[in-house]
């Protein structure tokens, strides 16, 4: 069985439009969760994290594009160019494939504002993603990967073991999501948007932080330089108990971890450090830290990022798992931005500070409304 190797990568959020740029922000401790009042996407103001679109613009315009294309779609396709520089890997060739991550899609197209821009079959996930790789001359039909909050982790396993198969060399691994009126009044109907940016497993939080962006992993049989990580391991599980929220025991995800570890064939001890979901949602951080427990990993350290770059749904899988890797790389571990005080009932190894600590070993965790969960594990080596 082939080795699956992260040999490129790519993060763009309110933060910046290169990882290094998001990890530098982390490390200030800075956050991109900011008050919007843009009524287009909701009468009422609430915290999220957003993409400068002046940024987006000038970035995207020196690709010299020939056509039109969404916002997500300029996220997407500037994210994928700029993982691609530093990659020695042909986006045209047959045995390169594209996997894209997405929960909604380009479903801002339904805005008033944008209806008539774009032919409707856009809305389609299928279609904007040929759009993406047919930028890039790719051949091969892209895999559209839409399951909530876990299609970036769904992705990245999918891309593993298709790698492992022998079919593809490489595989651009790219998701996001946009911000939008459909997706804020549908978190607002849940009543889970926080009234100020999150604060993940904190006995004060009161809800999600909403945030858009891309990230790309380019995944490849052919290993880095010295140091380069490996994706070991994975495993995705569905609660089967509820439409919209988790179990309460944490089983589903649990059974996840359990599976990626075998899958790595690793033993709990052999984690150094947890890129954790952490939504700041009541339901989420109880569910993961009863996970955790289960899996007897509470004393590993262990964050969330969602309080920098908010909850970025298709995206947040492939960039988190980016910034767990830069961490690996560089022996830093980032605080958890809105924590303070332990809000469940199963205490964690929460990161209220930013910690300098050798990582060999990651475990990645992601959940999703209708109890949908993913683990991944990497490792430096």
């Amino acid at each position: 069985m082939n080795s699956v190797f992260l040999i490129s990568d790519n993060v763009i959020t309110s933060l910046g439009f290169t990882t290094r740029e998001n990890a530098a922000k982390m490390r200030e401790k800075c956050s991109g969760v900011m008050l919007s009042e843009d009524s287009f996407i909701s009468p009422i103001p609430f915290y999220a994290s957003l993409v400068n679109t002046p940024l987006l613009e000038e970035a995207f315009g020196s690709l010299n594009a020939q056509a039109e294309y969404t916002r997500l779609e300029k996220m997407l396709i500037t994210s994928i160019s700029e993982a691609l520089r530093s990659a020695n890997v042909d986006p045209s060739s047959d045995t390169t494939l594209f996997i894209i991550s997405t929960a909604k899609g380009n479903i801002d197209l339904l805005e008033e504002r944008l209806k008539g821009r774009f032919p409707k079959e856009r809305l389609k996930a299928a279609v904007m993603a040929k759009v993406v790789s047919s930028f890039f001359k790719n051949p091969n039909p892209p895999l559209v990967v839409s399951n909530a909050c876990i299609s970036g982790s769904v992705s990245l396993l999918l891309g593993k073991r298709l790698l492992e198969g022998g079919r593809y060399k490489n595989i651009v691994v790219a998701g996001g999501d946009v911000i939008s009126e459909f997706t804020v009044s549908g978190f607002q109907s849940f009543k889970a948007i926080g009234s100020g940016p999150c604060r993940p497993y904190d006995e004060a939080r009161d809800g999600i932080s909403l945030g858009e962006g891309a990230a790309t992993v380019i995944l490849s049989v052919v290993p880095g330089p010295k140091g380069a990580i490996a994706l070991k391991g994975g495993a995705v599980t569905n609660d089967a108990n509820h439409i919209s929220g988790p179990s309460r025991t944490g089983e589903g995800l649990f059974l996840a971890i359990n599976g990626a570890l075998n899958d790595a064939s690793l033993a709990p001890e052999e984690i150094d450090y947890i890129s954790g979901h952490g939504t700041a949602t009541n339901y989420n951080d109880e569910m993961e830290s009863k996970a955790i427990h289960s899996a007897r990993l509470e004393q590993v350290p262990m964050n969330s990022l969602k309080g920098y770059i908010g909850h970025t749904l298709g995206a947040a899988g492939i960039a988190e798992s980016v910034m767990a890797t830069y961490s690996m790389k560089h022996d830093i571990l980032f605080a958890t931005a809105g924590f303070s005080k332990m809000g469940v009932t199963q205490p964690v190894n929460v990161l209220s500070d930013n910690l300098e600590k050798k990582v060999k070993k990651v475990l990645k965790t992601a959940a999703g409304f209708g109890g949908c969960n993913a683990a991944l594990i990497f490792e430096k080596q």
